[in-house]
């Protein structure tokens, strides 16, 4: 089960400006400026958070706003921009089309909620290994004022330190990122150790609080589904629960992130197949792959130019690719002249039927099993050629996940943290930023 939880930073109500401040910004549309995804594995053995820092440049597809019907194009962006380009749907259809992994739901909380839930929550102890002052004169700053140690946080107090960028370690979304994690670990074990879990009235109330607090889709909008849900996570071992965030490195100019080549897919891969990110899984049997049901010179198949990263483009991939394809025996292989981003080399089918095709095609470019993903935002078979394959007609046979990475385990790039391993772990405070 795969849920997104988004954090918008709508200024659309009085409290909302009271919290977030920037009353300017009370008319524009909200940015999805926290966004991580929570897999729990289909065992409820285990469960892997992954956060995409805000900044992340990525490709966002074509969306159509539900409330007013307005299409936008496909563009490539910030990743929390997606959430303007017609709501929390297409920042689904974002983490979908750069992933490959499917989002069975989603919650978005803004600054009001994440109060009403901290509050619903009760206090949840966290650490900074310094006295800490997220303020200055610039009016940089989520106001958490702290002293070294740890603290129990709830309510305002816990939105701030949720919100903190300036103040922890290099005052980037990366730190906060990891103040998020910890701020998680810590709930969650606050949660398993008490009873609002197991007894079923403070479940209830726990539910009922998130029902108006949170924005949900149709698949959990009740109260009973709620509850079901904070059941079943009951059922996920403390330590063996993993937070990361994804494998980047920055843009030219250090003005945004992108994903990180090699490590970044593989950690998608291993959500999609269903492996733990903390090391521990047995070795899973792979599933047989399905026969071709088109014959490969009736294929349609369209080859983009996904290499306008921060390198900027390789020229000719998709003609180059393009033209191996039809020598391969693809004959219905084409080009899309327009230009996009994918650090890892994708190749994205439709539907269940077309993963037999799209797993034979790979397997004719030595493509690894894991570029081949299911997407809903294709309607023909899409090879995007990607920063891991600028030169050439033969995949490298070397690409792959770095920095330690391996296919049952996070790579360090993603800097780990485990919620019963690391329950002593204290925020890094930014030296500009103490008192």
């Amino acid at each position: 089960m795969n849920i997104l939880l988004l954090g918008s930073d709508g200024r659309n109500t009085e409290k909302n400006i009271e919290l977030g401040g920037a009353r300017q910004d009370a008319d524009r549309k909200p940015l999805a400026d926290v966004q991580m995804l929570v897999h729990v594995s289909a065992d409820r053995s285990n469960m892997s958070v992954i956060s995409i820092p805000r900044d992340t440049r990525v490709a966002i597809p074509q969306c159509t706003d539900p409330k007013d019907g307005h299409t936008y194009p496909e563009t490539t962006a910030p990743i929390n921009e997606s959430l303007q380009h017609g709501g929390p749907g297409c920042t689904v259809a974002t983490w979908k089309a750069l992933t490959g992994i499917y989002i069975d739901h989603f919650m978005m909380v803004d600054f009001a909620g994440v109060v009403d839930m901290a509050d619903a929550v009760g206090g949840v102890p966290v650490c900074v290994d310094r006295n800490v002052y997220s303020h200055d004169s610039r009016g940089h700053g989520s106001g958490l004022k702290l002293t070294k140690g740890t603290h129990s946080v709830q309510g305002v107090q816990a939105l701030q330190w949720l919100r903190t960028r300036y103040g922890f370690e290099d005052n980037t979304d990366i730190g906060r990122a990891k103040a998020q994690h910890m701020y998680m670990n810590s709930m969650i074990r606050q949660l398993k150790q008490g009873t609002k879990l197991t007894d079923p009235v403070q479940l209830r109330d726990l539910a009922e609080a998130a029902t108006s607090a949170l924005t949900v889709d149709e698949g959990l909008g009740s109260v009973k589904k709620l509850y079901d849900l904070g059941g079943d996570l009951q059922r996920v071992p403390t330590k063996r629960i993993t937070m990361i965030t994804m494998p980047w490195q920055y843009g030219p100019g250090e003005r945004y992130v992108v994903p990180k080549p090699g490590d970044a897919e593989a950690t998608f891969g291993m959500l999609r197949s269903d492996v733990a990110l903390d090391g521990k899984d047995t070795k899973k049997k792979p599933e047989p792959a399905p026969s071709p049901s088109t014959p490969k010179n009736k294929l349609a198949v369209v080859v983009q130019n996904g290499t306008d990263g921060a390198r900027g483009p390789a020229g000719g991939r998709a003609n180059d690719i393009q033209e191996r394809l039809v020598a391969l025996g693809y004959t219905g292989a084409r080009t899309d002249s327009r230009l996009t981003s994918q650090a890892d080399t994708a190749l994205l089918y439709k539907g269940a039927a077309q993963r037999g095709d799209a797993l034979a095609l790979a397997k004719a470019l030595g493509l690894p099993g894991s570029s081949v993903r299911e997407s809903s935002s294709v309607s023909t078979m899409r090879l995007v050629v990607g920063e891991d394959w600028r030169t050439g007609t033969e995949f490298p046979a070397a690409s792959g996940a770095g920095g330690g990475a391996s296919a049952h385990q996070a790579p360090k790039s993603a800097d780990p943290l485990n919620a019963e391993k690391d329950s002593s772990a204290c925020m890094t405070v930014n030296p500009q930023y103490t008192f």
